[in-house]
């Protein structure tokens, strides 16, 4: 698209966006609207619980876990990649850093995005401190058309672009994002906020509550792949809930694809670093949870319902954090058959619900015969994980 082209859809955006923008989103720097305060007629309504940010990694401060891709913003999805989007350090709103986007071709508006969590039917403010021209902020998903909020021009300085969304009846998650617009330079964009009730902790379990003859099959990590194995799922129709990394799902998503093929399997969520989540704070756990559920979203698309913390390591943070990225059930075992072990964690034999550990290992085709004879000898038989806890 030619630079005339850009300016004059830049020059109908402009005029759409005054025509609908609410007064604070466009308010200049130092006015009241700029410094957050909300119009009468766009006071949200009062949740039923305190307003906490939901946003991940909102000023930009948490360091990168352990097996990230390298450049990758936490907490953040930049459609131009470390080419384009970056943490600085020069002259932040706030802190010590913030997010600073150039875009590298004509054809990009340097958007950077994340999905958060919500409740239907509730009131949201979303917000952050933008510097440059043309910098926009908004929410798609929210089951309701929403204008962005945007500014013309920051002259130089930090101005708060706000937006307050209702979701609709049938929203539990939100696309916040944030971009500039074609061939207008850089913008940096610091203390993103999406202020709201946070959704109810996710629930901590080791088996699925059923009365059914139902054991559950669940695989984890992913650096070793195993053809026999594959084969063995194939040959036995077997439903296998697999929780791998996103490093080695990355590398070779296609196998998981086709070791997920019975219809009952799924690809879940195991953090980015496979780390002992207990030792670090909610908003480190959160990074942790949302880019491993981002990661399994893009490669396999379906967004992750549960998360396996590395080590079986957990605390209330955890359920806290797998909430605020759409997790509602934190899942360990009763059974361990990994490398050649057959440990059941209470008397006698698999019971209905049980849910049963390996990892995708040089013996793992071995282990999943072994599985699969306990659960014969008790009588029954693998089912579908996701469908249980539907």
């Amino acid at each position: 698209m030619s630079m005339s082209t850009r300016l004059s859809a830049l020059a109908a955006a402009v005029a759409l966006l005054t025509a609908v923008a609410v007064p604070a989103a466009s308010a200049v720097p130092n006015s009241p609207g700029a410094a957050g305060a909300p119009s009468a007629q766009s006071t949200p309504s009062t949740p039923s619980a305190p307003a906490v940010n939901l946003a991940t990694n909102p000023g930009f401060e948490l360091p990168a876990p352990n097996l990230a891709d390298w450049g990758s913003i936490p907490g953040w999805t930049c459609t131009g990649g470390p080419a384009e989007a970056a943490v600085t350090t020069t002259a932040p709103h706030s802190g010590a850093s913030a997010l600073t986007v150039t875009p590298a071709t004509a054809d990009s508006s340097g958007e950077c995005a994340q999905t958060v969590a919500v409740q239907p039917d509730t009131t949201y403010t979303a917000s952050a401190w933008v510097r440059g021209n043309f910098v926009h902020l908004g929410a798609t998903g929210t089951g309701r058309d929403l204008p962005p909020a945007w500014t013309e021009s920051t002259g130089g300085g930090w101005q708060r672009l706000t937006t307050r969304f209702t979701t609709g009846p049938k929203a539990h998650s939100i696309r916040l994002y944030v971009h500039g617009w074609y061939q207008q330079g850089p913008f940096s964009v610091d203390d993103v906020r999406v202020d709201g009730p946070a959704p109810a902790p996710a629930v901590a379990t080791s088996s699925i509550p059923t009365t059914d003859k139902v054991v559950f099959l669940t695989v984890d990590d992913g650096w070793q792949r195993s053809p026999e194995a594959e084969q063995f799922i194939a040959d036995h129709r077997l439903p296998i809930t697999t929780f791998p990394l996103p490093m080695p799902a990355g590398t070779d998503p296609s196998f998981f694809k086709r070791v997920t093929a019975v219809p009952g399997s799924s690809v879940q969520d195991h953090s980015v670093s496979h780390s002992d989540l207990s030792k670090l704070p909610l908003d480190q756990q959160q990074v942790e949870i949302c880019d491993a559920r981002d990661t399994m979203t893009r490669l396999f698309g379906t967004a992750p319902v549960v998360f396996r913390p590395p080590f079986f390591a957990w605390n209330t943070d955890t359920l806290q954090a797998a909430a605020n990225c759409g997790i509602r059930t934190v899942l360990t075992a009763d059974a361990d058959f990994s490398w050649g072990a057959g440990n059941i964690w209470h008397p006698g034999l698999l019971q209905p619900g049980d849910v049963i550990i390996m990892h995708w290992s040089d013996t793992v085709a071995a282990d999943l015969q072994r599985a699969l004879a306990a659960a014969d000898a008790a009588g029954l038989k693998p089912a579908g994980l996701v469908d249980y806890l539907r």
